[in-house]
């Protein structure tokens, strides 16, 4: 991380409009609230270097996302991202969660925000939906975050990681789930003490009882719980009927108790929720619903700045012509390119070929569905057709879900060009 860092010069009337909306009336009251000298907060709404910590400290209780309004150009030497020619070793390759600390993380209003304020709620569900490496599981993460920094438990449970044997029945699932948590925030496990009423009223009751009378009084402050790739519930009938009707449940008891106050709720799924599930029993109607667009011109534009690249609007259009707004493959073409190894020109040319900077994350997609020939039939369908095309429901959400495929109605089409030209081509 950088030793300093300053507002850019445009953003200034930005940051300094920041400190009366957030109830500061005086730099002093900002500098007293932080614990730091006012002559840091007059460096900071004034465009000067400040410590990195500081600069960072200052943007959260402005309630600024600090990678919008900070200097990356060449005059801010401890942030400047290298040249061209010295590269690599600075730059981040994009893959899985962006982190916290990143410069290349862009924000996608008013997303963030409306995030940032629901989670500060007593009992509050956040709904995020996605097609896989459009930035999720980076936004539950920032939201987890803010979370904490207001006096919150933070936890992730990633669905992916749990094991086969996990699945293999309600009850087990729903212990494994009550026993992350605990160990989470490091509280000793004592599932055996409530287990017993799972032979009388069922699982879900024992899990209810778990929470209820042990874990939430055995914390001294509010537990956020984000819960990533629950889509991988869906495949289990016995188990996402209990698991998704109790999340529900425990959401709707914040409204009547207080002890269930103290639990926030975070779901992250990739595809639309093709499984049954009664409409008072499902948490997929209530709360806060959050579906992440991609990225526009403008925060492209404002990714190849990071990246100290000089486009204009024309070699953004040639790159959003091949693959959208995606966010992973428009970050992992920025950074070939401000590497050096590759120019925009050839990115383009070999973008659907085994030699493109793409080939690995079309491999991968092929061989998803090579495993499930359905839906590669379905997606040579969609590739080679001159229009949209109808899908049985549950391909068209899982095409989706991988992000192949842009939805208009009940219909599909290649969500960009880039898939149109592999999966037209592939044996």
């Amino acid at each position: 991380m950088p030793r300093s860092i300053r507002v850019r010069p445009e953003c200034i009337s930005q940051v300094k409009s920041a400190l009366p909306r957030n109830g500061y009336v005086r730099q002093s009251d900002l500098a007293e609230s932080l614990q730091i000298s006012q002559s840091t907060v007059s460096s900071f709404l004034n465009g000067r270097p400040v410590d990195f910590l500081n600069f960072t400290e200052i943007c959260r209780a402005l309630e600024l996302e600090w990678q919008d309004v900070a200097n990356f150009s060449n005059e801010n030497e401890s942030v400047v991202l290298p040249s061209q020619q010295n590269v690599p070793h600075q730059l981040e390759l994009p893959e899985g969660q962006v982190e916290l600390t990143s410069s290349f993380y862009i924000n996608r209003p008013p997303i963030e925000t409306r995030c940032y304020e629901e989670i500060k709620k007593l009992g509050s569900l956040i709904r995020i939906k996605a097609p896989r490496q459009m930035g999720k599981t980076s936004l539950m993460a920032r939201i987890l975050n803010e979370s904490q920094s207001h006096g919150s438990y933070a936890v992730t449970l990633d669905f992916q990681l749990a094991s086969q044997q996990i699945f293999t029945s309600a009850d087990k699932f729903l212990r494994w789930f009550c026993a992350s948590v605990a160990k989470s925030v490091n509280i000793q496990n004592q599932l055996d003490n409530y287990w017993d009423l799972a032979g009388i009223l069922g699982s879900n009751m024992a899990c209810k009882a778990y929470f209820e009378e042990y874990l939430l009084p055995s914390l001294d402050k509010p537990l956020t719980l984000g819960l990533d790739e629950v889509d991988r519930v869906f495949e289990y009938p016995d188990i996402y009927r209990d698991f998704f009707g109790l999340l529900r449940a425990l959401h709707e008891e914040a409204k009547r108790r207080d002890i269930w106050k103290k639990l926030r709720l975070i779901i992250v799924h990739s595809t639309e929720v093709y499984v049954p599930l009664d409409i008072n029993q499902s948490p997929f109607n209530v709360g806060l619903p959050i579906e992440l667009p991609e990225f526009t011109h403008e925060q492209i534009l404002e990714l190849t700045r990071r990246h100290q690249l000089q486009w204009g609007d024309t070699e953004i259009e040639q790159l959003m012509s091949m693959i959208g707004g995606h966010p992973f493959l428009v970050r992992l073409a920025l950074y070939y390119i401000a590497c050096g190894d590759v120019d925009l020109q050839q990115v383009l040319q070999t973008a659907a070929t085994d030699t493109g900077i793409y080939k690995d994350y079309l491999r991968r997609q092929l061989l998803i569905l090579t495993e499930q020939p359905e839906l590669l039939a379905a997606m040579k369908q969609v590739a080679t057709a001159s229009s949209y095309v109808k899908l049985p429901s549950l391909i068209k959400f899982k095409l989706h879900s991988l992000g192949l495929v842009q939805m208009l109605d009940s219909e599909v089409a290649p969500r960009c060009q880039l898939h149109r030209l592999y999966f037209s081509t592939v044996a």
